[in-house]
């Protein structure tokens, strides 16, 4: 039982994270369904430490996907090749995104993890309704990353920031607001996804600082190795296709999926 929760806490946390759907939101109904069924996932192991296990598999999914874009911003910041002017103009975008982000976090984390299910439900429907809008509305100028400039990373870094909340969908809304912007769908889907990066290196960081300060469990190896791998290998087909499918296709599917999830949350805790 415990590799098999293993196995879907991997998937769910692999996919959502790079999907615009939530991977927070999901985890929280997921946890609460749960707990509603009597079953305890952080006294069978699965708290806070095997949390942060699954985001250093998300952060490995980033990591191998960008590793030419990777290397080549690092290379970048530490040259002044005319060449790699581009890299290392985006490098510090990344970097700039980041500032809010980590600010927002750190002021509003708790804020936004003690809200409660029907708050989760609620988030889901903004994640739609924002999906839907950048669809309709957005104006695709820039098709290059790079080429926008600190004010606009400012304010993606800014709707990363707001995406603490469970149920607002981070590559969701860094995606949207990239397109609000100017930046074309793929182009905003990789900013998204690089900016990804140093978040969840720090949400790890940060959660492996409570694990040490506290007594954390961890389920048993076979649990942890499935868990780790389901969340990497998933992390990596969800940003391999969805980079593929927004060549072509719009967010739709997406804003359908989390209306549909937000309504029926909401729903399930009117009638409880």
């Amino acid at each position: 039982m415990e590799t098999l929760f293993a196995l879907v806490l991997g998937v769910l946390q692999g996919l959502a994270e790079f999907l615009p759907i939530s991977s927070s939101g999901h985890l929280r109904l997921l946890q609460e369904g749960l707990e509603q069924c009597g079953y305890d996932l952080e006294g069978a192991g699965f708290g806070l430490a095997f949390d942060t296990l699954l985001h250093v598999a998300t952060l490995l999914a980033v990591v191998v996907y960008f590793r030419r874009d990777l290397a080549s911003m690092t290379r970048a910041v530490f040259s002044r090749e005319a060449g790699l002017a581009g890299e290392r103009r985006l490098a510090w975008l990344v970097v700039a995104a980041t500032v809010p982000t980590g600010v927002i976090g750190l002021v509003g984390n708790d804020f936004f993890e003690s809200a409660g299910i029907m708050a989760v439900g609620v988030a889901l429907l903004v994640t739609s309704l924002t999906l839907w809008l950048t669809d309709r509305f957005s104006r695709h100028q820039i098709h290059a990353a790079e080429g926008m400039g600190v004010r606009r990373a400012l304010l993606i870094g800014l709707a990363q920031g707001i995406a603490v909340m469970p149920g607002i969908s981070r590559a969701g809304a860094t995606m949207a607001a990239g397109m609000g912007l100017g930046l074309d769908r793929t182009q905003a889907a990789r900013f998204s996804f690089l900016l990804s990066g140093p978040i969840i290196l720090l949400a790890a960081a940060k959660q492996s600082l409570d694990v040490i300060g506290g007594e954390a469990a961890l389920p048993g190896t076979l649990p942890v190795v499935v868990g780790f791998g389901a969340a990497a290998l998933t992390g990596y087909a969800a940003i391999a296709g969805l980079m593929r499918l927004l060549r072509e296709h719009t967010f739709w599917a997406f804003s359908v999926y989390t209306g549909l999830l937000g309504a029926a949350v909401i729903v399930w805790q009117l009638m409880s």
